[in-house]
């Protein structure tokens, strides 16, 4: 059995560009679907989050209207009830990655606001993916790889083909014209090879060790990719 590490945002707001808070968090979905298939394969999760903070789920993840209805809804919900090692998330300012097989960070907002700036997930990232060990990010998870830097001052993320969550995507959530700044547009400006699938279906790239999905619904796929990688 292995070790996966999760990286979560510690924060539960996304700050707008008018200055006021969006209430967010990590997005129930992204968590879950990739959760529980690690388990199943019979990996050991470990939560990891700025601080050690408990980490917060973005409340409109968790609606019928984005689960498919309401047994969707309800089934998320428990599935998060038992995602016991929420709770007690590590530092993820002490983590050494050595130490695990593979690193994930799903997405919600949460990540735009402090995943984006942090210099520690920065530096993880950048030992994971020079590891060549699997690494996936999901959505808005991506936001985080703006913070990672080579002793040369580059991303180590330049020239990768990925995907996250779209301009198109944020326009039609309603929160494109609110936000400081797009996911897609920053990534691009890094240097990397985005990759635009339709809106809200499954997406995934993989290039090298680096597997990435571009929103809720490719959380499952990125997964399976992921694990593929582990095997």
């Amino acid at each position: 059995m292995s070790k996966i590490l999760f990286v979560l945002t510690g924060v539960d707001f996304w700050t707008l560009a008018d200055g006021t808070k969006h209430p967010t968090g990590f997005w129930a979905e992204e968590a879950v679907a990739p959760y529980e298939a690690f388990k199943a394969a019979g990996h050991e999760v470990v939560v990891a989050t700025p601080g050690g903070v408990t980490p917060t789920v973005d409340r409109g993840s968790l609606a019928a209207e984005v689960n498919g209805g309401q047994e969707g809804a309800d089934k998320i919900a428990d599935a998060l009830a038992s995602f016991a090692e929420l709770s007690s998330p590590i530092r993820l300012e002490g983590v050494d990655p050595d130490g695990y097989a593979a690193v994930f960070y799903p997405g919600g907002h949460g990540p735009m606001e402090d995943l984006a700036v942090n210099a520690d997930s920065g530096r993880l990232l950048t030992r994971a993916l020079e590891s060549g060990k699997p690494l996936g990010v999901v959505c808005h998870g991506p936001a985080a790889l703006l913070a990672a830097t080579k002793e040369d001052g580059t991303n180590p993320f330049a020239a990768y083909r990925l995907t996250g969550f779209t301009n198109a995507e944020e326009t039609q959530a309603g929160l494109a014209g609110k936000a400081r700044w797009l996911l897609q547009d920053r990534l691009v400006e890094i240097g990397a090879d985005f990759q635009e699938g339709e809106p809200w279906a499954p997406h995934v790239v993989v290039d090298r060790n680096l597997v990435t999905g571009q929103n809720p619904a490719s959380s499952a796929p990125l997964a399976t990719q992921l694990l593929k990688k582990l095997d």
